[in-house]
């Protein structure tokens, strides 16, 4: 099963990131978490953990009405919240790859339909930020 929606994108990683976060918030989402996983390596790791990931940034975006109704429906599904949004770029990559959770992952751990509809909605919502985000790097 694949668990992301992805895009790569033509665009420096820092331009990249920034745009991502637009398109995010175009959709209704908020930044509530970010994690630069290449400082953390470098500061846990070392210089050369840091430059085997590349510039990696894992985005925790949120949609509150959405995250309202999923957690409404169930509460356990906060286990899985806030959606998790990569923008990597390794050293040697001609793109940047922006990478979010696919919401149907929430599904296969869920029956309960209300989370399917918030899944399906946040799954719209998520495609079409990586699609404007790749039409904005063209």
């Amino acid at each position: 099963m694949t668990y992301t929606l992805a895009t790569a994108v033509d665009l420096p990683w820092a331009e990249a990131l920034e745009r991502t976060r637009e398109a995010l918030a175009a959709q209704g989402f908020g930044i509530l978490t970010e994690t630069n996983v290449r400082s953390t390596f470098e500061a846990k790791l070392g210089a050369e953990a840091a430059d085997a990931v590349g510039d990696y940034v894992i985005l925790g975006a949120c949609n509150p009405s959405l995250a309202s109704r999923a957690l409404a429906a169930e509460p356990e599904i906060g286990a899985l919240l806030p959606c998790n949004v990569v923008v990597r770029r390794n050293k040697d990559a001609g793109v940047t790859t922006v990478e979010a959770i696919d919401p149907q992952t929430m599904v296969q751990l869920s029956a309960t339909p209300s989370v399917k509809e918030v899944a399906d909605d946040a799954g719209r919502r998520l495609r079409k930020a990586l699609a404007d985000l790749g039409k904005a790097a063209n």
